[in-house]
């Protein structure tokens, strides 16, 4: 069973550089890996940050399980990311040089049925870059237009 994808943060490549990824583990409650299952993940103003040298992700929603009941989960809270030591160390070293920062790229869920999120140490873009992005953009679909 290959990995299924489950949400992808559109505005990601958009709005970042992006420099290195990794994927990471997320720490679930039960109703939070059946939300994700159905797809109700959000990633919008979602990043990560160092705390006490442990990687979290904040921002990020899970819509409460419909059949949760009373043991539902809160929709947005920090949630630990399980990385290897020698990873966190990577990031840690990036991010302390300035304008990098962590953002979660995607969601899936891997051949075993654990929830992996792939972050992405980043650099904001500028304006002009944007723009360069989107021209590539209309390009590629109008040279895709011709082809057919």
């Amino acid at each position: 069973m290959p990995n299924k994808l489950i949400s992808k943060n559109k505005k990601a490549g958009f709005l970042y550089e992006l420099i290195e990824s990794f994927t990471a583990g997320i720490v679930l409650t039960g109703s939070e890996i059946k939300s994700i299952r159905e797809g109700k993940i959000n990633f919008v103003d979602s990043y990560c940050t160092f705390i006490k040298n442990e990687l979290y992700i904040r921002g990020l929603n899970i819509s409460p399980y419909t059949h949760g009941g009373y043991a539902n989960h809160e929709p947005v809270h920090d949630r630990k990311l399980l990385l290897n030591k020698t990873e966190l160390k990577r990031i840690l070293k990036k991010v302390k040089e300035k304008g990098f920062t962590i953002i979660p790229v995607q969601c899936f869920i891997n051949e075993s049925g654990k929830a992996k999120i792939e972050i992405a140490v980043s650099r904001g873009k500028k304006i002009f870059d944007k723009r360069e992005t989107l021209k590539k953009k209309d390009n590629k679909r109008d040279s895709d237009r011709n082809a057919d």
